[in-house]
């Protein structure tokens, strides 16, 4: 049986996951818009790991005697001055991830909730990968600047990224 604290905790983080995929999903939409495919295809891609980080917590959550219980997501933004202002925020909202993540642990140590303990410390690691590969499209923006063959040249870059499910393994 799972704490109500740590309950509750994980019904906020499956909650913050999927506004996580809603948010990517509205930044695909505006790549899209501005015929940058490979961008859009990057964020389709995060929406997909978004969700299935979701299912994860969700699966666990119900396979330690919880309830999850979903709540209304709020609108996303619908528009960026630029595709660097919209990884810049990607990158934002990771690091505010992160904080999320590093709070269940916390809760979790304090509970004393080893099978919680053991599931987080997989998203910790994840979000260590999530921070990096924003970061890294945010510099690489930074670095072309206004070149539109570089941005080009990015773009492709973000059409190679593929799925790779979170929920392929119990941990």
């Amino acid at each position: 049986m799972i704490s109500e604290r740590i309950e509750e905790a994980i019904n906020k983080q499956i909650n913050a996951e999927l506004y996580s995929a809603y948010l990517y999903a509205s930044m695909a939409a505006y790549f899209d818009a501005n015929a940058l495919s490979g961008f859009s295809n990057w964020m389709r891609i995060q929406v997909q790991e978004e969700i299935s980080h979701a299912v994860k917590f969700y699966q666990f959550l119900n396979d330690r005697g919880g309830r999850v219980i979903l709540t209304a997501l709020c609108a996303p933004p619908t528009q960026w001055p630029s595709p660097l202002a919209v990884f810049e925020e990607v990158y934002k909202h990771e690091q505010d991830v992160t904080r999320l993540i590093n709070g269940l642990a916390d809760l979790a140590a304090e509970e004393k909730d080893h099978m919680s303990k053991e599931l987080l410390q997989w998203f910790i690691a994840e979000q260590v990968e999530e921070e990096a590969s924003a970061d890294k499209i945010v510099q690489d923006l930074k670095r072309v600047g206004d070149n539109g063959h570089g941005l080009l040249m990015l773009d492709r870059e973000a059409a190679r990224r593929v799925f790779v499910s979170a929920t392929s393994s119990k941990t």
